[in-house]
């Protein structure tokens, strides 16, 4: 290799290094802005509610004297930028405070009922996928058709029906009438003395026990409120996965491919589909982000013991450090995984690469 092209290489190699450390800075300053303004909302939410922080804690009937000693306790008769400085300083510790409802630490009440919510929005976003992108690329195939009519029907529905009411539909239908399903809740109570919880996904510990009649058992109370939440991620996922292929249907490499004799399977599944699964990437990414934050009514009606069963039980209580704990715990989550799916994004499509 000549000198000129040694010269030529490295200066590559630096202006790589040099792009691969600004998108690194840019993520970290995004991340960090994100989740400051996330902090500032909850906080001056927390503040302008008319909820005493400190009665809230000791009780309205609480002497005078009491009151003062929580406040300064707890910083609240101190400047409001002091009290923001300080909620920054505990939430970057995960010290959201404790509960007034369970009297626990909020962050220990979170991870005991995150890994449910997280359990029951991964099993709806893999119903979503599994039979959204099929739909989706058959009714960008069939654009026009009728089965193309009956796939945005679907996505339609999904999208306007209000979930809580598909969620008691569903339970009376195939709960109490058809009795094919579980009801409210997540495992029977009669399986409390022989299963043990370990990673918190009862699916995965029931496997790891070996504990097939549990296993059974918790997936007759998942399958209902994961069926109804991967509907919701259907409907999305579907009508994106329709417009890439559109998008991807009409390039010249299709075009092309057809051409030189390629199968329609091929050209639709190989082709068409491989390169629309880049953007793709993204969409499932942002339904789980969706699923983590917006199941709190299916949570409520089918009274299963996540995040958002226990956020509305705090507001139902003005239990405000779970409520606003577990906001900036869904709020961190949804921020990271949009972060997350643009680094995807970015690493399987070349074309956002640095040269």
């Amino acid at each position: 290799m000549s000198s000129t092209e040694q010269q030529l290489e490295s200066r590559r190699s630096g202006a790589w290094a040099s792009s691969f450390l600004w998108a690194t800075g840019r993520f970290i300053l995004i991340g960090a802005v994100t989740f400051l303004g996330l902090l500032a909302v909850t906080f001056f939410i927390g503040r302008v509610i008319p909820i005493d922080p400190a009665l809230a804690i000791v009780g309205d009937r609480a002497p005078a004297h009491v009151v003062e000693r929580v406040r300064e306790e707890y910083g609240l008769n101190l400047p409001i930028y002091q009290q923001f400085l300080i909620y920054i300083k505990d939430a970057l510790q995960g010290n959201f405070g404790n509960s007034v409802l369970t009297t626990n630490p909020v962050m220990t009440d979170i991870r005991r009922v995150f890994p449910a919510t997280m359990e029951l929005a991964t099993f709806g976003t893999l119903l979503g996928a599994l039979f959204g992108v099929p739909l989706g690329v058959l009714a960008a195939v069939k654009r026009g058709s009728i089965i193309d009519q009956i796939v945005r029907i679907i996505g339609l529905v999904g999208y306007s029906v209000p979930i809580f009411w598909l969620g008691l539909l569903a339970l009376l239908v195939f709960y109490a009438k058809l009795g094919w399903t579980s009801g409210p809740g997540r495992i029977d109570v009669v399986y409390e003395y022989t299963f043990t919880p370990i990673t918190g996904f009862y699916l995965l510990d029931a496997i790891l026990q070996g504990n097939w009649e549990a296993f059974r058992n918790i997936f007759s109370f998942i399958i209902l409120p994961a069926s109804l939440l991967g509907y919701f991620s259907l409907a999305y996922i579907s009508r994106m996965t329709r417009s890439f292929m559109l998008n991807e249907l009409e390039q010249e490499y299709i075009v092309a491919a057809r051409a030189k004799g390629l199968s329609e399977t091929r050209i639709i599944w190989g082709h068409a589909l491989r390169n629309a699964a880049v953007p793709l990437v993204t969409v499932i990414a942002l339904s789980y982000a969706g699923l983590l934050e917006g199941s709190v009514l299916t949570e409520t009606v089918f009274s299963w013991p996540g995040l958002g069963l226990y956020i509305t039980n705090s507001l139902q209580n003005a239990d405000m450090n779970a409520v606003l704990g577990g906001t900036i715990i869904i709020g961190t989550v949804f921020v990271a995984i949009n972060l997350l799916s643009d680094v995807l994004y970015r690493a399987l499509d070349p074309r956002t690469r640095p040269r």
